[in-house]
C-alpha cells in the first residue's frame, strides 16, 4: 500500500466528542500519543479482566469520533471488564490509510505485549470496521499475532463501491451515498490502489483470520457487501457469525434505544465476556 505524505510532528487532535460522564464514572480515562496521534484508554475502575477492545471509529475516514460512538461502546462493554482503547487516527485529506495502519500496528503491538494477542478484540463501525478487518488481515500476513476476535458494525469493506446491488440499496439508506463514498475513499487511498486489501478488505483472502462477527442492518448501503463477506467467511471455515437486522439503518447498533440495537449489543457483551481464544 503506497502513500505520499510524511508527517513526524504530533497531529492536532481531531475534534472528537468528549468521553461522556457515564463512561468516566465507570472507567479511568487516560490519553497518550502514539505515532503523533492521540490514543484514549478507558480502564474499568472495577472488575478489569485484562482483555482489551481496540476500537476504530467510523466517519468515512473524514469525520471525527461522534457521541453515538461512545453510546455504542458504553453499552457494548458494560459489565464485561474489558479495557477500551480508541486511537484517534488522522482523518483525510491530511491523513491516509498508510498512516493509520502505522499507528494501529504500534497500538496493537503494545496491547499484545501487555496481555497477549489472544486478549485483544479488534472492532469498528463503518470505515472503522474496514480498519478493524484490515488489521486482522495485516497481522495475519505479518505474523504480528492473531487477535481474539473481530467485531464489525456495518463495515465499509470496498472503497470502490462496486457491488451490483448498490443502486437498489441506496434509496433505502437515509445517510450514505455512493458518489460521496467513492470520493472519500479516493482521498483516504491517497494514490494507492483502492482495491488493496488493507483499503478494501472485501478483496482480501479471509482464510486464517480470527472469528469475525458482523452486525449489519438491511436499510444500509453496505448491506450487500456485508452479506458477501459473511458468505466468504463461512466458506473459509471462519468461526464468526452474521447478525442481520432487516430494519436496521447504518450502524444501527449505535441507536441504543432500539430493540435491534439492544439485541445485538447483548450478543456483543457475550462475545467480549466469553469468546474463546481460537476459532
Amino acid at each position: 500500500m503506497a502513500g505520499t505524505r510524511e508527517t513526524t510532528a504530533e497531529a492536532p487532535a481531531p475534534e472528537a466528542a468528549p468521553v461522556p460522564a457515564p463512561l468516566r464514572a465507570r472507567y479511568a480515562v487516560t490519553r497518550s500519543v502514539v505515532a503523533g496521534c492521540p490514543v484514549l484508554r478507558l480502564t474499568p475502575r472495577r472488575g478489569a479482566t485484562g482483555r482489551h477492545l481496540l476500537y476504530t471509529h467510523g466517519g468515512a475516514y473524514a469525520f471525527p469520533l461522534q457521541e453515538p460512538h461512545w453510546w455504542l461502546l458504553q453499552h457494548a462493554a458494560k459489565d464485561t471488564g474489558v479495557t477500551l482503547t480508541v486511537p484517534l487516527y488522522r482523518l483525510a485529506p491530511e491523513g491516509d490509510a498508510r498512516q493509520a495502519y502505522a499507528l494501529l500496528r504500534e497500538v496493537y503491538e503494545g496491547l499484545c505485549a501487555e496481555s497477549g494477542p489472544g486478549a485483544v478484540t479488534l472492532a469498528g463501525d463503518s470505515a472503522g470496521g474496514g480498519l478493524a478487518l484490515g488489521q486482522a488481515v495485516a497481522y495475519r500476513d505479518t505474523g504480528a499475532g492473531r487477535a481474539r476476535q473481530v467485531l464489525l458494525f456495518s463495515p465499509w469493506l470496498d472503497l470502490t463501491m462496486s457491488h451490483p446491488a448498490l443502486p437498489a440499496l441506496e434509496p433505502l439508506d437515509p445517510l450514505l451515498r455512493t458518489d460521496d463514498l467513492i470520493e472519500a475513499g479516493r482521498l483516504w487511498a491517497n494514490g494507492a490502489d483502492p482495491r488493496d486489501p488493507l483499503l478494501s478488505p472485501q478483496f482480501a483472502d479471509v482464510t486464517g483470520l480470527p472469528p469475525v462477527h458482523v452486525f449489519q442492518g438491511g436499510r444500509d448501503l453496505f448491506a450487500a457487501d456485508a452479506r458477501l463477506l459473511a458468505e466468504r467467511l463461512a466458506a473459509a471455515g471462519n468461526g464468526g457469525t452474521f447478525t442481520f437486522e432487516p430494519a436496521g439503518e447504518h450502524v444501527y447498533v449505535s441507536a441504543v434505544w432500539t430493540h435491534e440495537s439492544r439485541r445485538s449489543l447483548a450478543t456483543v457483551r457475550g462475545l467480549l465476556r466469553d469468546a474463546p481464544r481460537s476459532a
